[in-house]
């Protein structure tokens, strides 16, 4: 069976939905952080920041105003209640490993976008994100894998730079210090970093989501061509011959019969 999604499919087609709509994210992100604050309001804003990426799988560029719908807290109660049903479940499993765990959160982990996008039932949308991401647990436990590496591996460098910073100002006197400064870089690069991360997960999530949630396309076996039919040539009857004037004899003519005269009436005696 040919796979739905790959590891390096997904994230590259990631990284392009993530960057297209990076403008929007950042504002959306910045839109909830001042409203944070405000009662019953923030509820709606944070399940919208869970539906990000359902927004982002329907291949255009997202308002940061969307997460102000209020179609958002309408799901108020089966959210939370999911998320009730995910902790309940996954709290047990670390007993056991974290591996269990990590495979139930795996197969649960398009339920939230299934709730929110097609309205279906906490439970039911558990038993559906299983259904969905049966097969591409690997592949989805590899994703999140390998884009957590870069982005480690890219944050060394700037996080090096500022634990040498801070070393080197515990083994220098005040008196040295007061012409140092302390570099903004590896703050911003770390900023920007973290953001673009973001921004890459939440687009491979959407790709993700649109994959294995569209119907598996239907094969259409050719039809064998039918064998040719040939027409057996017609043979037409020769008419049967018209007889000779000659040997047509023509009937006796019966005679006619004749009709019985009429009685004359008798004159009764007087």
């Amino acid at each position: 069976m040919e796979k739905k999604i790959t590891v390096f499919g997904v994230i590259g087609e990631g990284f392009s939905i993530g960057m297209k709509n990076s403008l929007s994210l950042l504002g959306a992100v910045i839109l909830y952080a001042l409203t944070i604050w405000i009662p019953y309001l923030n509820v709606g804003t944070t399940i919208a920041m869970c539906s990000i990426p359902v927004e982002l799988s329907k291949g255009k560029v997202i308002s940061p105003f969307f997460i102000f719908d209020a179609k958002y807290r309408k799901y108020m109660g089966e959210f939370f209640l999911l998320l009730g049903f995910v902790s309940i479940a996954v709290v047990p499993l670390i007993l056991f490993g974290f591996f269990p765990a990590i495979v139930i959160s795996l197969a649960w982990s398009l339920a939230v976008f299934l709730l929110l996008d097609k309205g279906v039932s906490p439970g039911e949308a558990l038993i559906q994100s299983n259904k969905l991401t049966y097969g591409y647990k690997w592949t989805l436990f590899f994703i999140s894998l390998v884009l957590g590496l870069i982005a480690t591996v890219i944050l060394l460098y700037p996080i090096f730079a500022l634990v040498d910073f801070t070393s080197c100002c515990e083994f220098d006197s005040l008196e040295s210090m007061e012409g140092m400064s302390m570099p903004w870089w590896p703050i911003i690069m770390i900023i920007i970093v973290s953001l673009v991360f973001q921004f890459v997960s939440l687009g491979a999530s959407a790709v993700v989501y649109r994959k294995l949630t569209e119907p598996a396309p239907v094969k259409v076996e050719p039809k064998p061509a039918p064998a040719p039919v040939f027409a057996e040539p017609v043979v037409k009857e020769k008419p049967a011959p018209a007889p000779k004037a000659e040997e047509v004899k023509p009937k006796a003519s019966k005679p006619a019969a004749k009709k019985p005269a009429a009685k004359k009436p008798t004159k009764k005696a007087e």
